[in-house]
């Protein structure tokens, strides 16, 4: 079985076998370009590696030296050979590219006698020892796992002693006495001496790059950006060209756009004397090329005629890895370039503007999840660069903000009030924290996942959140929170990033997010090709306004519940609550209900004939009252009862797991009244509008409906209500009730359901809670070990379980379906936001997601994308032959 192909025997669709790197490295060849010539040891090596309790196969190893042979007779060089020298590089190349997130090492094939061959070759004693202190230092750090830090402190105390500003002042009896010293480091190590041959030198890079697969920030970066864990990553073994030859040689990196802006002209970065690490790592700072183009014009044009024909033949913005050695050029790398969301919607545009490529490429090119930070305010790069973070949790919500930090919803209010910036820092969060969370810049919590309370409503406000931070300690009592060792007590000055969930101390300047020309454009062609609407969840009119705005098709979720957590609202919900009759409920239930009639009235008006489905009340009623003594004194107050009555309401109320307890439609059974209220709130909003000639079509949604003689039960007594509302105006008027479907049993018997549901809407965040059996606000605990260890591919409330959840839905859509053909069938939980689950959706035939105001657009084009790639499957599958 062939397991290495040189660059000349390989093409650019063979990626899953030879990386992204080594199938560029092989199409760059067959176009032509200068590539120094080597060869790909494939993936399918990788996985044997791993099988083989991480050692190379025998027949790898034979393959290696083989493979070697025939790279000396090309290059006319030889390893190990004193007067003419074979040196090469050993880089990782995944399928699906990882910048710096694997490793590297250059100039392998250099010990102490073929360093004064290469010195005696190029009439260059220091290029020769630069190249080898070059080798001690990457092999040791890659393949021994020595600290960087050890060498670059013998470098530093070498320049300091030596008054050095640069390791270009290093001569070439500096460079031998550091490569000394370097060798010393290896013998205290536990490794011993630097292997002087160069054949075990490769096995020993060959095996490390392989390993460096599994390392810590290569799998933090597969996490983040959903990369499949099992693709395994390729090794490419390539003749070295030197940069750090001479004056009249150097190392490049260069987009052919601008990776900021998007601005069609090419943009680089060069030193001069150099090898690619300098660049790539930064411990020298480049010019711009520029530097380049004076140095060797020649050279320039040849490399701005290459990698236009690169971005032509790629059909994309390029990132390409260059070097002059003695003036003549060599390509290294080519591959798609990593770009920011403006930079991402104006090259998408603007190539299909120029013929280059077609709408639908368009669409696929633009990552949905970069679409938000176009749409929040962001902290420069630059602003960043200059500063260190004090800890990161988990980027909730995107964005940035700057402010004082506040620990308390009161606080935070009263700070806003008098003209401050806030920081909302808690150790948690619950629906008692909403007035201090509606004022804060950001929310900042120790504890909670992606779809915590805090992180849910940040998305929904669009404000910038970081959960989770673990190296967060709040002390509410003492009004400080320790990050870190350090304290910082309230009104300290923080800033947030959303983006990568970092926390900054002090004041950082962050950009307002403006209206992008091109996104808009992106998002008009992602709206005629999408064949799933995209609603929002919205629960106020300035929500709903925001949705709007961003091109939502209506509401799929409003959350009743998040309409009585203002403070006036919040005292008549609790004086329902502590009323112990029917009578008793009667007065509070009509102050709510005047609220509630105004509230359907501003979103139906503002919706002008959208689908607007309102959920009636979910969550269990003890998560209106108050729980500390100090509250409890406060609130009993208000409503002129004595404390201990209070105290005994709330305990009758108290529930060991209130999640799985009291709550949804097992709150109508019990209290239908409170369910009527809502319902006859609903009916009169839509027959004000409908009175103003304005059409309104009212969704009414039952929250964790198990079975139906529940559904049958809830549903009768709404009917009826309606119909006496009905026959009291004189009037009719169409509306619908379905179910919100996130019990596993609701699944299970969904085609019993859809004899009596109008619609399904999934609510995934409690649908993966109960499959799963976990919390998902106390995930976190585990969580990161799990993803760590391979035991979950991804986090289940980010990004669907399609092997459980995902069944579970097909089932109840299958099943719903079967009993009522055109059923709609939506989600609204926070998984219909994410791009790989919307693509599943698409495959079982939803109809619709519903999704944060901030997340519209980001789902507009992600639908757009299902329905492009479902549409390729299809056409496949209609032109294979029968």
């Amino acid at each position: 079985m062939q397991q290495i192909y040189f660059f000349n025997e390989g093409r650019r669709d063979m990626r899953s076998l030879l990386g992204s790197k080594g199938a560029n490295l092989a199409e760059m060849t067959h176009l032509g370009l200068p590539v120094p010539q080597g060869f790909t040891i494939s993936t399918v090596a990788c996985h044997e590696y791993e099988k083989n309790q991480n050692q190379l196969p025998t027949a790898l190893q034979a393959e290696i030296v083989q493979s070697l042979e025939r790279l000396e007779a090309i290059t006319d060089k030889k390893f190990n050979s004193v007067q003419t020298p074979l040196l090469v590089s050993v880089r990782s190349g995944a399928a699906i590219s990882m910048p710096g997130m694997m490793d590297t090492i250059l100039n392998l094939g250099l010990n102490d006698q073929t360093v004064i061959g290469l010195a005696e070759q190029t009439h260059n004693e220091r290029f020769a020892w630069d190249c080898y202190r070059r080798l001690l230092q990457m092999f040791g750090n890659v393949v021994y796992g020595m600290p960087e830090q050890n060498f670059e402190s013998v470098l530093a105390d070498f320049k300091r002693r030596n008054g050095y500003r640069t390791d270009l002042d290093l001569t070439a009896a500096d460079l031998k006495a550091i490569v000394g010293r370097f060798q010393e480091l290896y013998l205290e190590s536990e490794h011993g001496a630097f292997p002087q041959a160069p054949e075990e030198q490769l096995s020993l890079a060959v095996a490390a790059v392989f390993t460096s697969w599994q390392n810590s920030r290569a799998k933090v970066y597969r996490q983040l950006h959903h990369i499949d864990g099992n693709i395994g990553t390729a090794v490419n073994v390539q003749a070295m060209v030197f940069g750090n030859s001479g004056a009249d040689s150097g190392t490049g990196v260069a987009f052919t756009r601008d990776p900021v802006t998007g601005e069609k002209k090419v943009f680089g970065e060069f030193l001069q004397n150099a090898q690619g690490e300098d660049v790539v790592s930064g411990v020298r700072t480049p010019q711009g090329l520029s530097a380049m183009e004076a140095m060797s014009p020649q050279a320039y044009q040849q490399f701005l005629t290459a990698v236009a024909k690169l971005e032509q033949h790629y059909h994309d913005m390029q990132d390409v890895e260059f070097t002059l050695e003695h003036g003549k050029l060599y390509f290294l790398q080519t591959r798609s370039g990593k770009r920011t969301a403006k930079a991402a919607v104006k090259i998408a545009v603007d190539q299909v503007n120029e013929g280059l490529i077609e709408r639908n490429a368009a669409l696929l090119r633009v990552d949905p999840e970069q679409i938000s930070n176009l749409l929040h305010p962001e902290f420069a790069a630059a602003t960043l660069a200059a500063q260190t973070p004090l800890t990161k949790g988990l980027p909730a919500s995107p964005g940035a903000a700057s402010g004082k930090i506040y620990f308390t919803a009161a606080s935070a209010k009263a700070a806003h009030e008098a003209g401050e910036k806030v920081i909302l820092v808690r150790q948690d969060t619950s629906p008692e924290d909403i007035a201090g969370m509606v004022v804060s810049e950001a929310i900042v919590t120790s504890r909670g996942g992606m779809t915590s309370h805090a992180a849910v409503v940040a998305r929904g406000m669009g404000k910038c959140g970081v959960v989770g931070c673990a190296h967060l300690v709040v002390d509410q009592e003492k009004q400080q929170v320790t990050i870190n060792g350090t304290v910082f007590p309230e009104g300290s000055e923080l800033s947030v990033d959303g983006a990568s969930g970092q926390i900054y101390q002090g004041l950082l300047e962050a950009t307002q997010a403006t209206q992008d020309e091109n996104l808009q454009t992106i998002l008009s062609w992602a709206q005629a090709v999408g064949q799933m609407d995209v609603y929002a969840n919205a629960d106020t009119p300035s929500d709903f306004a925001q949705a709007l705005d961003f091109g939502a098709n209506g509401i799929g979720l409003t959350r009743t519940e998040h309409m009585f957590f203002k403070a006036d609202r919040l005292l008549k919900m609790r004086r329902l609550i502590i009323a112990g009759t029917v009578s008793d409920r009667v007065a509070p239930l009509a102050e709510l209900e005047e609220l509630q009639t105004e509230d359907f009235y501003q979103l139906y008006s503002l919706a002008q004939g959208k689908t607007v489905t309102i959920r009636l009340l979910d969550p269990p009623l003890n998560e209106f009252l108050p729980h500390d003594a100090k509250e409890l004194a406060q609130v009993a107050s208000a409503l002129n009862m004595s404390v201990s009555a209070l105290e005994k309401r709330v305990a009758v109320l108290h529930e060991a797991n209130p999640m799985l307890g009291h709550r949804g439609s097992r709150l109508a059974v019990t209290y239908p009244d409170i369910y009527e209220m809502q319902v006859t709130a609903i009916i009169n909003a839509a027959l004000r509008l409908k009175q103003a000639g304005v059409p309104v079509k009212p969704h009414i949604m039952l929250p964790l409906i198990d079975t139906l003689p529940e559904l049958q039960w809830v549903k009768a007594r709404l009917v009826a209500k309606i119909n006496d509302l009905l026959a009291h105006a004189r009037t009719s008027l169409h509306y619908q009730i379905g179910i919100m479907v996130e019990m596993p049993r609701a699944c299970m018997v969904a085609d019993e359901l859809a004899t009596e549901a109008d619609f399904f809407s999934f609510g995934t965040n409690d649908l993966t809670q109960l499959t799963f059996g976990y919390s998902r606000d106390d995930i976190g605990s585990f969580l990161p070990t799990y993803l760590e260890q391979g035991i979950l591919k991804e986090d289940p409330f980010k990004t669907l379980d399609v092997e459980g959840v995902g069944k579970l839905m097909k089932m109840a859509v299958d099943k719903g379906r079967y009993q009522r053909r055109s059923l709609p069938i939506g989600v609204c939980g926070e998984l219909g936001g994410d791009p790989a689950s919307i693509q599943y959706f698409a495959e079982i035939g939803i109809d619709y997601v519903s999704v944060s105001p901030f997340r519209v657009p980001s789902a507009i084009l992600a639908c757009a994308q299902a329905a492009i790639k479902r549409d390729y499957q299809a056409s496949k599958v209609a032109v294979q032959p029968s």
